[in-house]
C-alpha cells in the first residue's frame, strides 16, 4: 500500500492538485517500521501499515503546515498535533499534506496560492472545500484514509462532490490541539475515506478526550465499528 500510494500521487498529483507536500521519507520509514512490527509479532495498532494524509491545517513536527496560504511563509511545526499524535500510535503511514481552500474560510478549493484543487470526476468542476484535497486525494485512491476539518460544511462539501465519505462528528469528540482554528467554538476535526467502515476506522483511531483542550468533550468514546 505505502508503495501504490505515492505512485497514484506522481501519476494523479499533476492533474487535480490535491497534496501540497508529500512527505515520501516520512512514509518509507514509518512503512518499513510496521513491517519490521509485524515480522516480530508485535500487537497491531488499528492502522498499522495504512496510508493516510491530512489536511495542510494539521501540524506534523518538521513539515510545513500552510494552511494554504503564503503569509505564514515557511512556517515549519515544532510537535505534532494531538490527532497525529493518536494516529501515529494506531500505526499510520503519513503521506502528506492536503490541499484546501485558503485558511479554510470557503466552499470551492480554489486556492491563489498553491493552485487549485480540482474535481478528479471533472476537471473542469471544482472539488469542494474547504477540505477538497482530502476528498479529491480519496476518490483517485492517492490515500486510504484523511482528515479534515468541518466549521460550516467543510468535510461534507467536497466528500459530497467527490464521491466519498466524511463525518463532521459531535464538537469535542476529537482534540483540535495542534490544528489552525477557523474558528474555535465551531471547528471540528473528522475522517474521511472511500467507505463508511474506513470512515468508522478513522473515527475510531482520532476520537477521545483530551485532557490540554480545552474543547475536548470528556465522555467515553463507543465502539462505531
Amino acid at each position: 500500500l505505502s508503495n501504490a500510494c505515492p505512485e497514484r500521487i506522481e501519476q494523479e498529483n499533476s492533474k487535480i492538485n490535491a497534496f501540497i507536500t508529500v512527505t515520501s521519507m516520512l512514509a518509507i520509514q514509518q512503512a518499513r517500521q510496521a513491517e519490521a512490527d509485524l515480522k516480530r509479532r508485535k500487537p497491531a495498532g488499528l492502522l498499522r501499515g495504512i496510508p493516510i494524509a491530512l489536511k495542510d491545517l494539521i501540524h506534523v513536527a518538521g513539515v510545513p503546515t500552510t494552511a494554504g496560504t503564503r503569509f505564514f511563509g515557511d512556517s515549519v511545526a515544532e510537535e505534532d498535533a494531538h490527532i497525529f499524535v493518536k494516529l501515529r500510535a494506531a500505526g499510520a503511514v503519513l503521506l502528506g499534506k492536503l490541499n484546501l481552500h485558503e485558511i479554510a474560510l470557503g466552499v470551492t478549493n480554489e486556492n491563489p496560492h498553491f493552485g487549485d484543487c480540482t474535481n478528479p470526476h471533472n476537471p473542469d468542476h471544482i472539488a469542494g472545500g474547504s477540505s477538497g484535497g482530502c476528498a479529491a486525494a480519496l476518490a483517485v485512491g492517492m490515500t486510504f484514509g484523511a482528515i479534515g476539518t468541518d466549521t460550516g460544511g467543510s468535510i461534507r462539501i467536497p466528500s459530497g462532490l467527490c464521491g466519498v465519505v466524511g463525518l463532521k462528528p459531535t464538537y469535542g469528540r476529537g482534540s483540535t490541539r495542534g490544528v489552525i482554528p477557523l474558528s474555535w467554538h465551531l471547528d471540528h476535526v473528522g475522517p474521511m475515506a472511500r467507505t463508511v467502515h474506513d470512515t468508522a476506522l478513522l473515527f475510531k483511531a482520532i476520537a477521545g478526550y483530551d485532557p490540554a483542550d480545552p474543547y475536548a468533550a470528556q465522555f467515553p468514546v463507543e465502539d462505531v465499528l
